[in-house]
């Protein structure tokens, strides 16, 4: 399955380490554009100094560890789509243009489902989606997740119970699953 990931998934350090450890796995195929990636980049000016350059760092990372993943920009597809804010056009772009089953995004209202859908392209939410993953495949997906789990607890110096960790990184869904097991 191919996903492009949107920024607003990147930019959560938990999350996006939770996905990319997935996707390591080769439960997926992600996918990004320079334009998402520098979306992601930009974010995170508002955490301070230090962050942006950080985050570009974690961005040469992620182009080295999956080269094929960006997608190069289609102005004449962008061109073409319609939706509620014009700035997300360049997401859709770049699904259409990779042949994505999905795009990865917390922002349903400027993704609508049948606009996605006429282009043969889904939305799916973070939770939802590394939940049906891990319905699937527990094994790997619990192994990222702990994994995750215990590199946050190296660098904050204390306990970090997964659940409250998936909680607090938008995927309450996947933390209450793991944690029933």
């Amino acid at each position: 399955m191919k996903v492009v990931l949107d920024a607003c998934v990147l930019y959560p350090t938990v999350l996006r380490e939770v996905l990319i450890g997935v996707a390591r796995a080769g439960l997926f195929v992600p996918l990004w554009s320079d334009r998402i990636l520098e979306e992601w980049v930009r974010a995170t000016r508002r955490l301070g100094a230090g962050a942006e350059t950080v985050a570009r760092g974690e961005v040469a990372l992620l182009r080295a560890a999956f080269p094929a993943a960006c997608v190069p920009a289609r102005p004449a597809i962008e061109a073409r789509l319609t939706l509620p804010d014009d700035n997300d056009r360049h997401v859709l772009a770049v699904a259409i243009a990779a042949g994505a089953d999905a795009i990865l995004t917390f922002n349903a209202a400027d993704f609508p489902r049948h606009v996605l859908a006429a282009e043969g392209v889904a939305r799916r939410d973070p939770d939802g989606f590394l939940w049906e993953l891990w319905s699937h495949h527990p094994v790997a997906v619990s192994g990222v997740a702990e994994a995750v789990r215990a590199g946050a607890e190296r660098l904050s110096g204390r306990p970090q119970p997964l659940r409250a960790l998936l909680k607090r990184a938008r995927l309450p869904r996947l933390g209450k699953a793991m944690d029933q097991v």
